[in-house]
């Protein structure tokens, strides 16, 4: 019998296989929300060489929108994310604005909470996938069930260089 993780992740699989890069991170932004919970999803690529990262996909066109490049400034979430590749949370707005000029949308939409997970493909890192929601939302639990996103992640973000 297939357990409601394997339904998803079967779904995710066959969008995948059919649909384009904009259906596939839709696709994923569900499956955030099922598994761990969020109310803004949004996902970035990231210039290495540059320090820039580029909106890909989000949920929330109006108040973030895929646009241009917007510099990356070192703080505790590029060493989390970028340096050590691991999933930065942050559970309060005074925590999101230590690291998130952008701190006063977030507020102003009601929330409070942040993780970003980073997509890394053979040792290459591809993007983060944004997750928002109410203050306090992301505990040890979260955290654990954010792990099950990462392979659906690294098939979204290897959508937008193949046929996506």
């Amino acid at each position: 019998m297939a357990t409601g993780e394997d339904s998803a992740a079967a779904r995710f699989a066959d969008i995948a296989a059919t649909e384009e890069s904009g259906q596939i991170f839709a696709a994923l932004d569900r499956m955030a929300q099922d598994l761990v919970g969020a109310r803004l999803v949004s996902c970035s690529v990231f210039d290495e060489a540059t320090w820039q990262a580029r909106r890909v996909y989000t949920n929330n066109p109006d108040v973030y929108p895929l646009s241009g490049l917007k510099a990356v400034t070192p703080s505790r979430w590029t060493e989390t994310v970028l340096d050590n590749g691991q999933i930065f949370v942050a559970n309060s707005i005074d925590e999101i604005a230590e690291v998130f000029p952008d701190h006063p949308t977030i507020a102003g939409l009601g929330l409070g909470a942040a993780m970003n997970l980073p997509v890394r493909l053979a040792g290459a890192f591809l993007g983060t996938v944004n997750l928002l929601d109410k203050p306090g939302a992301y505990g040890p639990d979260q955290l654990e069930a954010a792990k099950d996103l990462r392979l659906p992640a690294i098939a979204a973000f290897c959508s937008l260089h193949h046929g996506g």
